[in-house]
């Protein structure tokens, strides 16, 4: 059984959203132990931003060097990008970290430190971006297992 762990600034706003999440958690469960952890997003203006970034990219800093155990991937636009067979091979072996960060995206210190991982060259709005990774990471449970969501 998978070892998978969602660190993500901010919760779920809006139920649609929420409905899709708890859908691929609960599709998961025969799969993989997958636990998401939410920080608080800070409120921000256009003049505190980069304060907010470093303070939010500060306190995800602290909370990842408390997983130590885990393989790290922050979600980044600019990230790797892997098909949905080679992130299936990707996440078969050790446990996860997923860091999804708010709106303000992570400081360059940070991302310097991790690896990337980058859904899309597009650009989702971080709630979507928390849907789509769990709907990729129910996609790699039904590679690996053979089953046929995957065509």
């Amino acid at each position: 059984m998978w070892d998978i762990e969602i660190l993500a600034v901010g919760s779920l706003r809006f139920k649609h959203f929420s409905a899709l999440a708890e859908e691929y958690l609960k599709r998961l469960k025969p799969f993989a132990k997958v636990k998401i952890t939410e920080l608080l997003a800070e409120s921000f203006s256009p003049s505190s931003a980069v304060k907010v970034r470093n303070s939010e990219s500060q306190r995800l800093d602290l909370a990842i060097s408390k997983r130590q155990r885990r393989r790290v991937f922050l979600l980044d636009e600019k990230g790797e990008e892997y098909s949905s067979p080679s992130l299936a091979k990707l996440i078969n072996h050790e446990p996860l970290l997923f860091v999804l960060a708010s709106t303000q995206g992570f400081t360059d210190e940070l991302k310097n430190k991790y690896p990337k991982l980058s859904l899309s060259k597009l650009t989702f709005p971080h709630e979507m971006a928390r849907v789509l990774l769990l709907e990729q990471i129910y996609r790699s449970a039904c590679i690996n297992s053979g089953k046929s969501y995957h065509y």
